[in-house]
């Protein structure tokens, strides 16, 4: 009897030791996150835009987070367009959509948007998608709204490819 209980709890052991790294493993998910080399090829896309544009912004990545990992200021760029860069990609992070969705809706009459503490309510962020998850956001300021998305688009189209 008791080397049968002690066979038992050898076998039960056994198992768990098996089964419990695959249940441990199926608690994690995979995600995409951006690399330095990214980060940098970001920037790098936006400001040949604003260059070739002759647009003097400010440019900000962030992690999905909204939290900054890279950050240019083209020279003569306003000192007002660094927080306003940072706020708009921050923004699109961690609301997951375009910050020109907030712009029209306040000017639709949806005040309510005005009292989300940290929310800049200004077209020129957007997040960065992959296989629909935001891996991070870019937000350009310093040019008309639309000229600041339009940077932040097209540095976002030469890097992530889907």
């Amino acid at each position: 009897m008791r080397i049968t209980r002690l066979l038992s709890a050898a076998v039960t052991v056994a198992v768990l030791a098996i089964i419990t790294p695959r249940l441990s493993l199926a608690q994690l998910a995979d995600s995409k996150v951006l690399t330095t080399d990214a980060v940098k090829s970001l920037l790098a896309s936006a400001e040949a835009t604003a260059k070739q544009n002759k647009w003097n912004v400010s440019i900000a990545v962030t992690d999905a987070a909204g939290d900054l990992l890279g950050f240019l200021k083209l020279d003569n760029a306003s000192t007002g367009s660094v927080q306003i860069a940072q706020g708009k990609a921050r923004t699109a992070a961690r609301f997951g959509r375009p910050t020109k969705v907030y712009a029209d809706r306040i000017l639709a009459d949806t005040l309510t948007f005005l009292s989300v503490d940290g929310l800049v309510a200004l077209q020129g962020g957007l997040p960065i998608l992959v296989g629909g998850k935001v891996i991070g956001a870019v937000g350009v300021s310093g040019a008309t709204s639309a000229q600041d998305e339009q940077v932040a688009a097209t540095a976002i189209a030469a890097v992530i490819k889907l």
